[in-house]
């Protein structure tokens, strides 16, 4: 929130998912900086206090929150969907090769920036970072080795929203939406045997105790979403917004190095914790991929998300 006398520091809340531990979480990394370099940028005009671990609220409510009052929120699919559902056009398996493409299709990109565009127009909030929190998506569980996709058969999985039921699904496994807060417990008592998430979210959950197997099919770009509200924006001097905006970049800068450099790192360790971890073959991924695409983008359709949107992404993806 804002507070504060008009020679005092102006003070903004931050809220995001997971524990404030930057080695562990790459959003709270990325909320550290933020916080550091903003104060830096503005001689310690505006403050960032930081509220990590959910502590505002779960996705939805934190998402109402930094519309209805000023503040900063960084929002997963979960948090923004419900307001824009043709964030899940960004999506798509197998959209992006590697880091690069990902980057450059949201620093870049067409869809990206009518993205941006029509989210402040429904919300009067703007997507100011595409936050990278840990990489590609990896498959876990507690069953067996996942190396196609005839290896889903019959499990369950905590699905992160409705999307991921959906790929679940065209896998031949079942999917169930269960927020970041209970996965350890639901993957602990067998109500799921596997979930989807970047090795960093594996590790920062502790869920290498309650699932025996990794395979690396790197489907999708994990990302989260700065969001800002716009009475906070516009109540900020022109030389504070471009400080804020600068220190914005900065911190994915360093983001993106971090996350990207420790992702090896970060499976070996899982591997040592007892993990058997699986890369699948051109040839698997392939059979992956097959399955994956065509099924999520008839998802969509269901979903009414105009082709317009669909289209740009893939236009995108097939530019870079």
């Amino acid at each position: 929130m804002l507070g504060g006398l008009a020679q005092a520091a102006t003070t903004i809340d931050l809220s995001y998912n997971g524990a404030p531990d930057a080695e562990k979480n790459a959003v709270h990394l990325f909320a550290s900086n933020l916080k550091q370099l903003v104060e830096e940028k503005t001689g310690g005009e505006l403050e960032l206090t930081l509220y990590p671990n959910s502590m505002l609220g779960e996705e939805v409510q934190r998402m109402e929150q930094v519309i209805a009052a000023p503040g900063l929120n960084i929002a997963s699919f979960a948090g923004i969907s419900p307001l824009f559902p043709e964030i899940y056009a960004s999506s798509i398996p197998f959209l992006f090769r590697d880091f690069d493409h990902a980057r450059r299709f949201f620093d870049e990109g067409e869809y990206w920036q009518a993205a941006q565009q029509e989210f402040y127009d429904r919300t009067g909030t703007h997507i100011l970072a595409v936050v990278e929190e840990g990489g590609f998506l990896a498959f876990t569980n507690s069953k067996r080795p996942i190396k196609t996709p005839d290896d889903f058969k019959g499990l369950r999985f905590r699905a992160m929203d409705k999307s991921q039921v959906a790929l679940y699904e065209a896998f031949g496994a079942s999917g169930t939406p269960i927020p970041w807060t209970e996965v350890y417990m639901a993957l602990k008592t067998n109500v799921a045997d596997g979930q989807m998430n970047p090795p960093m979210y594996i590790i920062l959950g502790s869920l290498h105790e309650v699932q025996q197997h990794l395979t690396l099919a790197n489907i999708q770009y994990s990302d989260q979403f700065l969001v800002a509200n716009g009475e906070l924006l516009n109540s900020l001097t022109e030389t504070q917004r471009q400080a804020l905006e600068e220190a914005v970049q900065e911190a994915n800068r360093l983001n993106r190095e971090a996350v990207e450099a420790k992702v090896e790192e970060r499976v070996q360790f899982l591997a040592d914790k007892g993990m058997a971890v699986y890369r699948p073959s051109q040839q698997e991924l392939g059979q992956f991929q097959e399955k994956a695409k065509p099924s999520y983008i008839g998802w969509l359709k269901e979903q009414n998300i105009e082709q317009k949107w669909v289209d740009l992404a893939l236009e995108d993806a097939a530019k870079f």
